[in-house]
């Protein structure tokens, strides 16, 4: 199997088109007011948004979105106005990673973990 595509719950689809283009998502298909889907602009991965009425309590939905420089990366959207809840930091599991919430409160992680990502020290064999 393949992770094909990933969907996440929001309030109002079209403020979130405007979001996750701003992060540089390039959208596929745009269905108002219930559903958008996107493709990153590496890899073939889509990802969606579906409307819902109410979202679930918690911490939401975690994302991890793959890039060769976080510290640019994170540059670059604060520029565009973007606001990271933690600056780029290395971390203990070997990645490099900054946080933000996107407009429904969903945990997005710009991330580089380069060989780590699937061969961590740790690994079981």
């Amino acid at each position: 199997m393949n992770i094909n595509q990933i969907t996440v719950p929001v309030l109002d689809v079209e403020k979130a088109i405007r979001f996750y283009e701003t992060l540089g998502l390039t959208l596929l298909v745009k269905s108002l007011p219930d559903y958008a889907r996107f493709v990153a602009k590496e890899g073939s991965t889509t990802f969606s948004l579906h409307r819902v009425s109410k979202l679930s309590e918690g911490e939401g939905t975690w994302i991890y979105f793959e890039t060769d420089n976080v510290d640019d990366r994170v540059s670059e959207l604060q520029n565009k106005g973007i606001v990271f809840e933690t600056l780029p930091q290395d971390q203990p599991w070997l990645w490099r990673e900054a946080r933000l919430r996107d407009l429904d409160n969903n945990q997005l992680i710009i991330y580089h973990a380069g060989e780590n990502r699937l061969n961590p020290p740790w690994r079981i064999k």
